[in-house]
């Protein structure tokens, strides 16, 4: 099959079958139809596995509601021949306003693109895996209560103040459609004043003049290095040294294939390994080079259930000094790896004795780990702990994909959400931040339906969890992008963020811990209020933001690979 725009497909996927367990079928479309596409035949059902595992399977399971719902039974209550239609064509399904396309719309504000290189045969062998599973088996009771039907009543507001823009660059395509360029993360390169952004495909590049420039290609330096599918897997992140400029030393996640070698943190022999996350350490021999010579080495390898939420970020602390502990130490961001939607929930159910959903801190410059590649600090919380992991700074979360720091010294960190909520927040070493009991300041039902939120119990305290600092719910967003601290008026001192594929970016002060306190910002360019969907001519924007050595806040947008700056 053809492998092209994976991740764009596994989500289409995801949300077809989604849709078509909300709503009932077309009686008038659902007889006749079972015997075109649905067979009986062992090889049929067996090559249908084979499709659901590469495109379905990141996002839907048979035992119970995962990022998608339980598809078990979903043949025997929908019309097989609206999924083929919408998988074909979404748009004009949407178009014809078919009920479950638009409340599919409504619900995740994008419009998926169509999946038209399945071939007939591939339709019939994938339903007909799926219509195997005749049954839903029963989701866990619990004594959690009434869930919540909205868990944050109101909207978000615009602020007075406008984000005012400016184009800078445009990042060289790595694919010939979109996404053109999987641009990830912009940074500053430790002390040396130097821009860098990375795509997701396995390019490094410097921006010189708002001129991308190759520095070092990361798949030619890593043999196993895979980018699909996606959702999140290729070249994940990237950070130079604060010594960047004398010593040359930065650091690199990546995404490999399963089993390539021994993983350091290694999952069950019972739990299937879809993939491998490497962070890796580069020397440049010429710190001043504008593209990398010199030599990698290998520092840790840790196995995962799926593709997704992986190593999400690494990264230094950009206010340390070199006389304080926090210098030169690695934070090393980690998901669940998809566990507990997947239905393995003892992956992230570990209060601190796995390595998964955790935010790590390393010295890359040490060697008391238990491979000898890296140093464990003295001052980590668990550094005397017979239980949990030493390497482990806070644990408890599902994806936290970004971190940073204000000009305090305080870190923060944003954490992809399921269903419920997302949420920033302030990370302190050995703390506990919910996930998977917890989503945002919600109960989640972690062996039935995570879709739901369910209030605090009154014995909340006896469970120690840490609460974000600010959280917004699926009314304003899908899920929420890294942020920074503003360092110029009329900013100074405030969080900009936002939302990764509906682009709406926000602004908080975390110093003031309310939901009310966010608020969306509008987008000028040249003069005129736009916002980035328009900007790309898609739904779905695929936002970024990263920051540069002066404290100035970018935007990038994915679908197109373009970078932009806020101005004042």
């Amino acid at each position: 099959m053809n492998k092209t725009n994976t991740v764009i497909k596994a989500k289409l996927l995801c949300i077809i079958l989604f849709s078509v367990v909300l709503y009932s079928c077309r009686s008038e479309s659902k007889q006749g139809l079972t015997s075109s596409y649905l067979s009986t035949d062992d090889e049929d059902i067996l090559n249908g596995k084979v499709i659901f595992e590469q495109k379905c399977s990141y996002c839907h399971n048979f035992n119970q509601d995962a990022i998608g719902p339980n598809l078990s039974g979903i043949t025997k209550e929908v019309s097989v021949q609206w999924i083929k239609e919408f998988i074909k064509n979404p748009s004009l399904v949407l178009s014809e306003n078919d009920e479950r396309a638009l409340a599919l719309h409504e619900k995740y504000k994008i419009n998926m693109p169509g999946f038209p290189d399945l071939s007939e045969k591939e339709f019939n062998e994938l339903i007909s895996y799926i219509n195997s599973y005749s049954k839903k088996k029963a989701t866990s009771n619990t004594n959690l209560g009434n869930p919540i039907d909205n868990p944050i009543e109101d909207t978000l507001v615009y602020s007075d103040i406008n984000a005012n823009i400016k184009f800078v660059a445009q990042v060289p395509a790595s694919a010939k459609s979109p996404t053109l360029a999987r641009i990830n993360k912009l940074d500053c390169a430790g002390n040396s004043g130097r821009i860098f952004i990375n795509d997701l495909r396995g390019k490094l590049y410097e921006l010189n003049n708002n001129q991308p420039k190759l520095y070092a290609s990361i798949s030619e330096f890593n043999k196993n290095f895979v980018h699909e599918p996606g959702l999140g897997t290729g070249f994940g992140s990237f950070a130079f040294h604060p010594n960047f400029e004398e010593n040359g030393l930065f650091y690199t996640a990546h995404s490999e294939k399963p089993d390539t070698k021994k993983a350091d943190f290694f999952l069950p022999d019972s739990i299937p390994t879809k993939m491998q996350w490497v962070v890796k350490e580069w020397k440049n021999k010429d710190p001043k080079s504008t593209s990398f010579e010199g030599t990698v080495r290998e520092l840790l390898r840790i196995d995962f259930v799926t593709i997704m939420h992986g190593i999400q970020e690494i990264a230094f602390n950009p206010t340390s000094s070199k006389n304080e502990s926090d210098y030169g130490m690695l934070y090393i961001s980690l998901g669940d790896g998809g566990s507990v939607g997947q239905g393995f929930p003892e992956v992230a159910l570990h209060e601190g004795s796995q390595v998964w959903g955790t935010i790590l801190r390393i010295d890359p410059s040490g060697n008391n780990s238990g491979n000898g590649k890296y140093g464990i600090p003295t001052d980590n919380p668990f550094i005397n702990s017979k239980q949990k992991k030493k390497e482990i700074w806070a644990y408890g979360f599902r994806n936290p994909n970004r971190v940073c720091w204000n000009t305090k010294g305080q870190m923060f960190a944003t954490d992809i959400g399921h269903k419920i909520v997302e949420e920033v927040n302030l990370i302190e070493p050995g703390k506990f931040y919910g996930w998977p009991i917890r989503e945002g300041a919600f109960v989640l039902n972690t062996f039935g339906n995570q879709s739901l939120a369910y209030p605090l119990p009154q014995n909340d305290d006896e469970y120690g969890v840490t609460y974000p600092v600010i959280e917004y719910d699926h009314d304003d967003g899908v899920a929420i992008s890294g942020g920074f601290f503003a360092q110029k008026p009329p900013f100074n001192g405030k969080y900009i963020f936002g939302d990764i594929p509906v682009g709406t970016v926000f602004i908080a002060d975390l110093s003031e811990t309310k939901q009310r306190n966010i608020k969306k910002l509008n987008i000028v360019l040249k003069e005129k209020q736009t916002d980035f969907a328009q900007l790309i001519k898609k739904n779905r924007v695929d936002l970024r933001l990263g920051q540069d050595c002066n404290g100035d806040i970018y935007m990038l947008t994915k679908a197109d690979g373009k970078i932009y700056k806020m101005t004042y």
